[in-house]
């Protein structure tokens, strides 16, 4: 069985076959360094997961992704069954000019266990972690929550992927930035990645790496490649996990810490940092050097939303309106950005400015206008 780089038998105990080695059999041996430099493709690879009422918010997303980027985009879209319709009316009226493609795809668990993944923590969040598994033709890809919205070019991110250390598989963002309002480094009942754990809402992936690694673990001696370990993790840990995926991740590069990097959180802005009201959060937060470098907003978490419901006079959901603001859901492809996009967006954030966050509100019109005007002199230069 060494010889055989597969170990996908397991008893109810999730304890190691005895026809199977333990410490002197090393899995990895072949593969564990990929010295190959990654050259990513000239085609950007955007997934996205909606199931529910996320169809709107989802579609928000991919408009805002498509309006500045410069290479061309591919989507996967995975939706259940009766959002396909929907999404192919939406998204064929798209003016692409060759620019975008998207596929769509069904909410896809393995067999045996599809329930128990498919409520697990949100219905088919967890849906991010087979992707290596089903898009087995990719070989990198940004996922990113159906809460997103994008300020600079996908470009800007995918980037990244050209800066992966040989041993490197994906880089994500930090959970928080401040400590002292982390969940993990508080709450936690189970192993997490870094000082404050990792935030599942944008990562990007090298798949063909992910594919290839096999991943140390705390279940037994014997590295397991990706496909292999997700349900023994769940097995061990679905007592103690909250955040349900996410927590999956952050044990997983716990126990791999050098095969992820972090995404400094300007460009994962979680609308929590703005929900607090404490001094150190408005000054580690809400400033002009961490926010200048803003590339996408990340619009809604579930305890941000929570809070505004019992006091929406002093917060006001600044990322919520920006989420919702009709400027992005109707812009018509083509049309000019500074009136149609630039300036009346500006004008409604300057409503927020009795909020925390809506008191800097210029920080995310600065990089706004930086895409407007790198946009238009592109399309000069390319006249």
């Amino acid at each position: 069985r060494c010889k055989n780089l597969s170990v996908s038998f397991w008893n109810s105990y999730w304890m190691l076959p005895s026809d199977v080695c333990g410490m002197n059999c090393f899995w990895e041996a072949a593969f564990r360094y990929d010295y190959m430099k990654t050259h990513p493709s000239e085609k950007m690879h955007l997934a996205v997961v909606a199931c529910g009422e996320r169809l709107e918010e989802t579609v928000t997303m991919l408009r805002s992704a498509i309006i500045f980027s410069i290479k061309p985009l591919q989507f996967h879209i995975f939706a259940e069954d009766q959002l396909h319709e929907r999404f192919k009316d939406i998204l064929d009226d798209f003016p692409y000019e060759g620019k975008v493609n998207y596929t769509l795809y069904p909410i896809t668990f393995p067999t045996e266990s599809a329930t128990e993944w498919k409520k697990l923590f949100k219905p088919c969040a967890s849906q991010r972690l087979f992707l290596p598994l089903i898009l087995k033709n990719v070989d990198s890809l940004l996922y990113v929550d159906t809460d997103i919205l994008f300020l600079r070019p996908v470009d800007d991110i995918w980037s990244f992927l050209g800066k992966f250390n040989s041993t490197q598989i994906a880089a994500m963002a930090p959970e928080h930035e401040e400590p002292r309002i982390g969940w993990y480094n508080r709450f936690a009942r189970h192993p997490y990645y870094g000082l404050t754990g990792i935030n599942s809402g944008v990562m990007l992936m090298n798949m063909t790496r992910i594919r290839r690694k096999y991943f140390k673990n705390d279940m037994t001696p014997v590295r397991l490649q990706w496909g292999e370990i997700l349900m023994p993790l769940l097995k061990k840990y679905k007592l103690n996990i909250t955040w349900g995926d996410q927590d999956l991740l952050n044990i997983m590069f716990f126990h791999n810490p050098g095969k992820s990097t972090l995404i400094r959180n300007e460009r994962n802005y979680v609308s929590l940092n703005c929900c607090f009201s404490l001094s150190f959060v408005l000054k580690k937060y809400c400033t002009v050097e961490l926010m200048t470098s803003l590339f996408h907003v990340h619009v809604k978490h579930s305890i941000c939303l929570t809070i505004i419901q019992f006091n929406e006079t002093s917060l006001v959901p600044l990322f919520i309106l920006l989420f919702h603001y009709n400027l992005i859901r109707i812009y018509s492809f083509g049309d000019d950005l500074v009136h149609s996009l630039l300036q009346p967006l500006e004008l409604e954030l300057r409503k927020t400015m009795h909020t925390y966050c809506g008191r800097i509100y210029k920080v995310f019109i600065k990089q706004l206008t930086k895409s407007v005007k790198d946009l238009y002199a592109r399309r000069t230069k390319g006249r």
